[in-house]
């Protein structure tokens, strides 16, 4: 590092940045600018390819655009041949349409009375009044009646038994 420094200070110079400050004489510009002419080149060929480019898509833009009129003639829908309509199971034209007509019609029969077979006798009815006839006839009781109800009831899950049934003990 010294003998960098000391090199210098031989040319004349005490630092490196020192050769900048002046300009030569006789020269109307500082030697140590960029040169104007490889900028003025490179940007006369950025513009250039960037026509050519341009001119390119544009070409195979309008060549698509001819292809594609040419086919005009051709059958919009191919399969739409006599009314005959594809195998099954085909697209759902409007799918939300017929979500909610679905869900509209199992709300009307959630909520209504009618024939489910009406050779058998068998009907439905709004879902308020089967809950309410089940919790009437006792079908949904708290606690089991019969013997073996209350032998399971001396079972019971312990912490440790990841819900398995272990039996009371009795102390």
């Amino acid at each position: 590092m010294a003998e960098h420094v000391q090199q210098h200070a031989v040319a004349g110079h005490a630092s490196a940045d020192d050769q900048y400050l002046e300009t030569p004489p006789g020269s109307t510009y500082e030697h140590t600018d960029a040169h104007v002419g490889p900028m003025i080149k490179f940007g006369l060929w950025l513009l250039i390819s960037a026509v050519i480019v341009h001119i390119g898509l544009a070409a195979m833009y309008w060549l698509l655009v001819r292809e594609s009129t040419e086919r005009v003639d051709t059958r919009r829908y191919p399969l739409a041949v006599n009314g005959r309509l594809p195998a099954e199971p085909r697209l759902q034209q409007f799918p939300r349409n017929e979500l909610y007509e679905f869900r509209m019609k199992e709300d009307a029969e959630l909520h209504t009375y009618g024939w489910v077979d009406k050779n058998a006798g068998t009907v439905h009815i709004p879902i308020e009044d089967a809950m309410r006839l089940m919790l009437q006839r006792g079908v949904f009781t708290s606690r089991p009646q019969d013997a073996s109800a209350s032998a399971q009831a001396d079972l019971f899950p312990s912490d440790a038994s990841s819900g398995r049934m272990v039996e009371k003990r009795r102390e």
